[in-house]
């Protein structure tokens, strides 16, 4: 198709216009967004880097202080917001954009808002399409926020070539309670508004609790920031950079490509089952006889 050859183009090049709509095309799954996506170079070396953490830990405030940096440094950024979304009407806020507002006006900085639509794990089920399409662009770093949800918010470390986890001094005994999900998948921690009290003894305690796994070989670097005092980000920014161009390992990109495979063909098994039908499924079936085993219409999917 004609008009999708061009959008392509138009990514390829740095036109933000050709971006947004690429990106629309492909969430929205418009009719050729299929050959959009097998037409990308999946070898284009941008680094992705994502950011999760529980809520209040100040992700977007922290993603809005290092874009602002690495702008100054000349460098292109593309920011991905994910924001949680209502189960009933699949409606959301955007609030992580609103907070970078003032980034907005800046060329060389774009930000991209997107709901989970009822996904678990902290991202879009449109996530790995949408980060394929930002990397075809010219930019230098791709930085995708997770919802913040805290435990669950695993599916980042599928997608993100480097994942920080992002937690605050209050955190506390609650990092006990973070080992067996959000922790693990760290490749850097941050313990953010290290002017607060107790950051220190955060600091400490993840630098001990990283060295525990050996999925991770080693101290995982732990750093402390402030992103409204400006504390701790060009340290922060110079250990991303120098992972980003210290080459991925075979193992971690073969785990990268074999988890983003088997979401697309998960999803592709699931496109004929709407929620709506399903709800509608469940409506009449309680109307005709006052129940509903959920196992049993389930059989009709299997």
């Amino acid at each position: 198709m004609k008009e999708i050859q061009s959008i392509l183009d138009g990514i390829i090049s740095g036109d933000t216009k050709s971006l947004a709509r690429g990106i629309t095309w492909v969430e929205n799954e418009l009719p050729g967004y299929e050959e959009l996506l097998k037409s990308l170079n999946p070898e284009r070396p941008v680094p992705v880097v994502g950011f999760t953490g529980p809520p209040g830990a100040g992700k977007s405030t922290l993603i809005n202080a290092l874009a602002g940096l690495l702008s100054a440094q000349n460098k292109r950024i593309a920011v991905v917001a994910v924001d949680p979304t209502s189960p009933f009407n699949y409606g959301s806020l955007l609030a992580d954009r609103l907070r970078m507002s003032e980034r907005f006006t800046d060329p060389r900085i774009f930000i991209r808002s997107v709901a989970t639509r009822g996904s678990l794990g902290g991202l879009s089920d449109k996530m790995i399409e949408i980060t394929e399409v930002f990397k075809a662009a010219p930019f230098d770093l791709v930085l995708v926020e997770t919802v913040g949800v805290g435990q669950s918010e695993v599916e980042i470390a599928g997608l993100a070539d480097t994942t920080v986890v992002v937690v605050v001094p209050e955190s506390g005994d609650e990092i006990q309670a973070l080992k067996s999900g959000i922790m693990e998948i760290a490749d850097i921690f941050v313990v953010n508004k290290g002017d607060r009290e107790g950051a220190e003894k955060m600091v400490n305690n993840l630098q001990k609790i990283s060295s525990f796994h050996a999925d991770h070989p080693g101290t995982r670097p732990v750093i402390k920031t402030s992103a409204l005092q400006s504390e701790g980000l060009q340290q922060l920014l110079d250990t991303l950079i120098s992972r980003s161009g210290s080459g991925q390992g075979s193992e971690k990109r073969t785990y990268l490509l074999a988890e983003k495979l088997y979401r697309i063909i998960r999803k592709k098994r699931m496109d004929d089952v709407s929620k709506q039908d399903l709800f509608e499924k469940i409506k009449e079936t309680l109307a005709a006889t006052g129940s509903a085993n959920v196992y049993a219409l389930a059989e009709a999917y299997s």
